[in-house]
Formats: C-alpha cells, sequence, structure tokens
C-alpha cells in the first residue's frame, strides 16, 4: 500500500473515531473561548481601540484571538486514540499489515489537520459578536485557518511522539499540559515590547512567540514579514515531531 493510500485510509479512520466522541471535542471549544470572555472581560477598558496603538482600531478581542486559537489547536485527541491503540493491540497488528511506518503516523495528523482547521474557522465566527475582523480580508483569514492545522498536526506530533515512546495514558495527558507555560510565556496580554525584560527574553526564546505573532498580523494587519517567521516556526517544528514520530516508529520494539 502507498504512503498517500495509506495516509488517507488511516485518517479516515482517525476522523471516525473524533466524529464517534463529539465529546471529546467540546473542552476544544469551551475552554479556548472560556479563556476569550474572560481576557477581555478583564482588560478590554484598560486597551480601548481608539487610543491603544497596537490594535490597529480593533477591539481587545482581536489581538487575543490568537492566543484563542492556539489553545484550540491544542487539544488533539490524536495521541490518546493512539495509546488505546497500543494498550489494545490494534497498533501491532497495524505495524504487521502492508502499510507504511510513515503512513502509521501521517493518517491521524491528517486527521488533526482537518479538525484543526474546522475547529479553527468556527472558533473565528463564534469571536465575531466580539467585534472582530480579520483585517487582511478573506486571503488572511484562510491563512490564518492554515497556520492553526499546521500547529495543531505540530502539537498533536509532540503528543504522539510522548504516546509513542512512553505507551502511556498518563504520560501522554501529562505531556498535554506542557503547552499552558508555553502560552503564558508568549506576548498573550500585550506587544512583546511591553513586556518586562526578563519575561520579553522568555517570549523571544519561546518559539510559539512567533507563531501567536504571525496569527496576530493576519487579524490586525500587522506585517507580512511576521507572518512569514510564524510559518516558518510552525512548519519547521511541524517536520521535526514528523520526523522523531517515524524515526521512533521504525524503531518501535
Amino acid at each position: 500500500m502507498s504512503t498517500l493510500v495509506g495516509t488517507g485510509a488511516l485518517g479516515q479512520r482517525a476522523l471516525r473515531e473524533a466524529w464517534r466522541t463529539p465529546e471529546a471535542l467540546f473542552p476544544t471549544l469551551f475552554i479556548p473561548l472560556f479563556f476569550l470572555v474572560v481576557n477581555v472581560g478583564q482588560a478590554g477598558k484598560i486597551f480601548p481601540s481608539d487610543s491603544t496603538d497596537f490594535l490597529q482600531g480593533q477591539g481587545y478581542a482581536a489581538f487575543q484571538l490568537p492566543a484563542t486559537l492556539l489553545l484550540a489547536a491544542s487539544f488533539g485527541g490524536s495521541a490518546m486514540f493512539l495509546v488505546e491503540d497500543i494498550e489494545g493491540g490494534y497498533f501491532d497488528k497495524l505495524r504487521a499489515a502492508p502499510v507504511s511506518r510513515t503512513s502509521i503516523v501521517l493518517g491521524r495528523l491528517y486527521a488533526e489537520a482537518v479538525k484543526g482547521a474546522g475547529i479553527a474557522a468556527l472558533v473565528v465566527l463564534l469571536s465575531l459578536p466580539f467585534d472582530v475582523r480579520v483585517a487582511t480580508g478573506v486571503g488572511g483569514f484562510l491563512l490564518l485557518i492554515v497556520l492553526t492545522a499546521i500547529w495543531s498536526v505540530a502539537f498533536s506530533a509532540f503528543l504522539q511522539l510522548v504516546a509513542l515512546r512512553t505507551r502511556s495514558a498518563a504520560a501522554t495527558q501529562s505531556g498535554s499540559m506542557l503547552f499552558f507555560p508555553l502560552l503564558f510565556l508568549t506576548p498573550n496580554f500585550v506587544p512583546r515590547d511591553l513586556l518586562t525584560r526578563p519575561m520579553e527574553i522568555a517570549a523571544t526564546l519561546n518559539p510559539v512567540t512567533y507563531v501567536m505573532e504571525g496569527m496576530r498580523a493576519l487579524v490586525l494587519d500587522d506585517g507580512w514579514a511576521k507572518v512569514g517567521i510564524g510559518f516558518a516556526v510552525a512548519a519547521v517544528i511541524c517536520a521535526a515531531m514528523v520526523a522523531l514520530n517515524v524515526r521512533t516508529i521504525r524503531n518501535y520494539d
């Protein structure tokens, strides 16, 4: 079976798994939107749109939208389903089948890309009542969805790597918590140049910062250079995680 065909077949299976467990998608939407409402409610009046330069004339919700998208994209369930396959013996049967190791990795990640794009589009639509608009237009909206999907694949690939290395649901679940400190070590509430020096250094060293700033540039029309950097960082992380997944599964005992 070719890699492309195997990836498509396993991706469809992963999407059916997600469709059969819609309750697993509820936190993916509820928690990010909850933080959007809370953050805007707490800081919206501190940063009025007509006197805050970094908002580019939009409300504070537009500034917070990228953090909401990143949070929504970091709830991928592929790794937990993978642990279930390992514990149930299906994973060993899959490795014995005429399916390439790359397809086994990419199948679930393909499903995460589809889910990530759909959830991102839904989050943007649900944020419209907060007076959010994507200043770069339809093209910018589509790029925002693609960038969110790439990050969803990158983070899901990281969790899959944890699952393959530990074969433990508890360890995989713990690995998903890594995103929260990474999210808060970003220019989440204000631009990077308004952070204290130690926090600015931490944010500069944090790769999530550049993905967030790329998304924010699309929402606020704040420069295409930041968009390019955001895509480059997300793509490099994604490629590295996929390569480590493939290497791990080929050496899987």
